[in-house]
Parts: structure tokens; C-alpha cells; sequence
């Protein structure tokens, strides 16, 4: 059995159906996931959240929401209609990215983003930051800013640490988001890649993986630790090689950084 904080994101199989993602974490004995709201979708929510009961998983997370545009205020409420159904079905936490800040500046874009999660459960729901070149999925491109912005929108934050482990002074940012913090997603990244996303197993790139569990642990992070792996190389590989050795991996990381945080409970 894998390290109880250890989970998969369906993200890690982006091509794969939801039945496909069910078989394969059956034959990789994993219980602990995160689901693509976009697959999810695909076979309907009830129909959805009926089997990952009946496979007796647990989730961690829902991700792959969508987005919007923030200065197109017409299409705010599908996008809150589609997010309130994710909160309301799984009862999860909810990933999100900003949305594109388009012709607005950084302040404005807080603003709307603000605007536009207010009717939203913030408990619930956890903006992520994105890389500087993913413009077109967020305006908070470093973890310093996420939490600015969680602050301001009154919702929780999300840690992907393949786009701020390289961050100045990244442990005392994840101290400063302090509860706000509701999920952290790994995996690795080779220096030298022009590509994105591009993402590895853990333990076949570059990221100091190990000391970014450490000052989570240290900033009282105790939620999962979810694999989210994407990009050509795990496309070359195959989703279940790829998966199977992060889980490997991953699960001795946590083992050996969070020693004696084993048994404690996902909040």
C-alpha cells in the first residue's frame, strides 16, 4: 500500500477515457485520485461519482474545470454553473486556474477573478499557479502571487510545484499560505526542456523534490501530495509505466520526508 497522502491525477492519463482510468488504477492498486471534471463530464457527474463509490476510491481533488475569460463577463456564468456542479456532486476540493486575464492588468484581473468566484464555496475551491508561458490558462504565474490572490478571493490555493519550484524563497511562501494551501501536485522537469508542459517521473528530472516536501511539511501542509504528470514523455513511456514508477518513487519520498506524518489525516 502506497503512502496514505499519495494520490494520482487522471491528469497523469490525459488521453484515456474515465472506464480506462478506472481499470488502470485497479490494476495499479490505487484508491486515492484525482478526477478530471472533463472526463467526468463525458460519462455524466451522477454516473461518475456513483462508480468511483462503488470502486471505493477516494478524492482528493477535481481539476481539468475550464476556464474563462475574465474581461468576458458573459461567459462567467456557465463557467460558475459548470464549477458549482463539480463542488456539488464530489464534494472535493475544485483546481482552478484564473482564466486568461485578457485586456485587463494584473490588479483588474484580481478583481474580476474576485468577482467571478464570489457565489463559489471557497472552502473548496483552490486556484493554482501556472507557468509564465501559460498566459492563456491564468494571470498568477508564481506562487507568491496565488496566494495574494487566494487571499483576496477569499477561496484556497493549490502548489504545482513544476511551475515555482525554482521561486526565490519558496519555503517561506508556502509558509505565508498557510492554511490556505488545500493541495500540492508533483512531478519532475529535465533543466534544458523548451517544451510545455514536459513534465517526468519523479526522480528523472531536475526538481529538489525531497526539500519542497520538507518545507510543505515544515509550513504545516497535510493534505495530498498528488502526481500530475503531462507532456511527451510520458505520452512516449505509457500512462501505466509512468505512473506505476512515480508511485514507486513518490511513495518512498513521502515516506522518508514525512516520517512520522504517515498516519495523519487528509484535511
Amino acid at each position: 500500500m502506497t503512502h496514505p497522502r499519495l494520490s494520482v491525477s487522471a491528469v497523469s492519463s490525459w488521453h484515456a477515457s474515465f472506464d480506462d482510468d478506472l481499470e488502470m488504477w485497479q490494476r495499479l492498486g490505487i484508491d486515492h485520485v484525482g478526477l478530471s471534471l472533463r472526463k467526468c463530464e463525458e460519462v455524466g457527474l451522477d454516473v461518475a461519482a456513483r462508480r468511483v463509490r462503488a470502486a471505493g476510491l477516494r478524492v482528493s481533488n477535481v481539476v481539468e474545470c475550464g476556464w474563462c475569460a475574465l474581461d468576458d463577463r458573459a461567459a462567467w456564468p456557465a463557467y460558475r454553473d459548470r464549477l458549482g456542479a463539480a463542488l456539488a456532486t464530489f464534494g472535493a476540493i475544485t483546481v482552478i486556474t484564473t482564466g486568461p486575464a485578457g485586456s485587463l492588468e494584473w490588479d483588474a484581473a484580481a478583481d474580476a477573478f474576485c468577482a467571478l468566484v464570489a457565489p463559489l464555496d471557497g472552502a473548496r475551491l483552490a486556484v493554482e499557479n501556472t507557468s509564465a508561458m501559460r498566459v492563456d490558462l491564468s494571470f498568477v504565474t508564481t506562487l507568491r502571487d496565488t496566494v495574494d490572490l487566494a487571499q483576496l478571493a477569499g477561496t484556497r490555493m493549490c502548489a504545482e510545484v513544476n511551475s515555482c519550484w525554482a521561486e526565490r524563497d519558496l519555503a517561506r511562501t508556502l509558509g505565508r499560505a498557510g492554511r490556505a494551501l488545500a493541495h500540492v501536485q508533483l512531478s519532475d522537469w529535465r533543466i534544458g526542456s523548451l517544451v510545455t508542459p514536459d513534465r517526468c517521473v519523479p526522480g528523472d528530472g531536475d526538481i529538489p523534490l525531497a526539500a519542497i516536501v520538507r518545507h510543505l511539511d515544515a509550513a504545516g501542509y497535510r493534505g495530498a501530495f498528488e502526481l500530475e504528470l503531462v507532456g511527451p514523455q510520458v505520452e512516449h513511456e505509457g500512462y501505466e509505466s509512468a505512473i506505476a514508477r512515480a508511485l514507486t518513487r513518490t511513495d518512498a519520498l513521502l515516506r522518508e520526508s514525512l516520517a512520522d506524518r504517515g498516519d495523519e489525516s487528509l484535511h
